[in-house]
């Protein structure tokens, strides 16, 4: 790396004083890459690369960064290289390494999506889904138990935060309440508990203290905030401004084009609203997709959401992705472009979720950023989002007996135990014996699972 370095002489290490915008874009390009795992995965990649060995961002200014994206809707891993590269290099350096987190990922999901479609029928193709969809049951349960395990743990908040996590599963997965208003229930609930029972929501900002020593760094503890990171009411009206053009030019072009009730302008107004209720991440959020993408628009089948999910869980880039799979999907089945231009269509549906989906993300850091910079060590979880995080345990809840109901048991009639999936059912229990006993990762796990899926569905040939 072209990074310039100086002697520091308290601690005989190498300090990086600045980077080079171009080594950042190759990093950023390559985290696009290699960003597997979901957002911890990414975000201890992210640690690691940024904070021990590279020395761009110390361990404090990184946790900060990370707080502030854990407060907001939309994927926190996307977010936070957003902000680090905001914070390095300006706008350009946040756009650069927002968008280079997530467009390998679309990519990959188009042409994948395109695979599916196209051959989804394949006995190769069909097998190795057939092993990947238990395993991602098995980790939406995983998902519900590491979220739960840091939500619901503290004694003396277990008995509301219960309550709100019970209610909300019951709310989404049994009376298919819509997802916005259990968030707007949880929120409410948690600033009212905050005056009454303010106990219940008491805690930090859940990452620990930054204890470790990784030499200086170009942005350290003490390093002043740079003069474009400052906050300034006149950047906020230009950003807001600009943001809103962003939002309401492709929004008018589509709805000029089609109309507002045609496909493509209705999948931007819907991802649109995902994308500002996405509170807990992608798992949180695809309960609300499901409801509009499959029960009202019907763009895609309820197997086919499995399905995305399966491929997005085998892709890098945040899982939130899923939803560049939904578009596709959509834009294939709707033929938004003619029967003669299938792919052009779905891959351009694709591109216009995915816009509509991300745009919110640069707008909070990019709006936002400035305001973060200036309370270093002051910014904590508020018991709204504490409620909101016990409820998000419940949705996933309610998502994990969604996949184990369409991946364990077979449609047909007679009672559950002889609609068992024998096959789907190993694959899925072994799945969560290796990521609850054995900490196995996600991706070895999805790999194994899928070869197992080949292997039983060609030795039933």
């Amino acid at each position: 790396m072209n990074t310039e370095t100086e002697n520091n002489p308290e601690t005989g290490n190498q300090a990086p004083t600045t980077v080079p915008f171009w080594s950042a874009f190759w990093f950023w390009l390559k985290l696009g890459f290699i960003s597997f795992g979901g957002p911890a995965g990414q975000i201890a990649v992210m640690h690691r690369e940024l904070v021990d060995e590279r020395r761009w961002i110390s361990e404090k200014r990184f946790l900060h960064a990370l707080n502030y994206c854990m407060l907001l809707p939309g994927p926190e891993a996307q977010q936070l290289a957003t902000y680090i590269g905001w914070l390095m290099h300006r706008t350009l350096g946040g756009v650069v390494a927002g968008v280079l987190f997530v467009l390998p990922s679309l990519l990959i999901l188009i042409g994948l999506s395109w695979v599916y479609l196209a051959y989804g029928d394949v006995p190769l193709v069909a097998g190795l889904l057939y092993g990947i969809k238990p395993a991602v049951a098995a980790i939406v349960v995983h998902a519900v138990w590491r979220i739960g395990s840091k939500t619901l743990k503290h004694p003396r908040r277990v008995p509301l935060l219960w309550a709100i996590t019970v209610l909300s599963f019951g709310a989404v997965g049994l009376l298919a309440v819509p997802f916005p208003w259990v968030v707007l229930a949880a929120a409410l609930t948690g600033w009212l508990g905050a005056r009454w029972t303010p106990a219940q929501f008491a805690g930090g900002s859940g990452h620990g203290a930054a204890q470790a020593h990784h030499g200086p760094a170009v942005i350290d503890d003490n390093t002043p905030t740079p003069p474009h990171a400052r906050f300034r009411p006149t950047r906020l009206a230009l950003l807001v401004a600009v943001g809103a053009v962003l939002w309401l030019l492709p929004m008018g072009l589509l709805v000029a084009w089609q109309g507002w009730h045609g496909t493509l302008a209705q999948m931007g107004w819907f991802f649109t609203k995902a994308a500002l209720l996405t509170f807990g991440g992608a798992y949180a959020v695809l309960p609300y997709v499901y409801q509009g993408a499959v029960e009202h628009y019907q763009w895609l089948t309820a197997l086919q959401m499995i399905d995305g999910l399966a491929l997005g869980e085998t892709t890098p880039g945040p899982l939130i992705m899923v939803v560049a799979f939904v578009g596709f999907v959509g834009g294939w089945a709707k033929q938004v472009l003619g029967p003669e231009a299938l792919f052009l269509g779905a891959a351009l549906a694709a591109s216009v979720v995915t816009w509509f989906t991300f745009l919110p993300s640069f707008l909070f850091i990019l709006a936002g950023g400035p305001l973060v910079e200036s309370t270093h060590g002051k910014l904590g979880f508020t018991a709204p989002l504490t409620a909101i995080t016990a409820a998000v345990v419940g949705v996933i809840a309610s998502l994990a007996l969604f996949f184990i109901d369409h991946t364990v048991f077979v449609e047909g009639a007679g009672p559950w135990w002889a609609r068992v999936d024998v096959g789907a059912l190993a694959i899925a229990l072994g799945a969560a014996l290796a990521l609850f006993r054995f900490k196995v990762g996600v991706i070895p796990v999805i790999g194994a699972c899928a070869l197992a899926g080949w292997l039983l569905k060609t030795l039933a040939l």
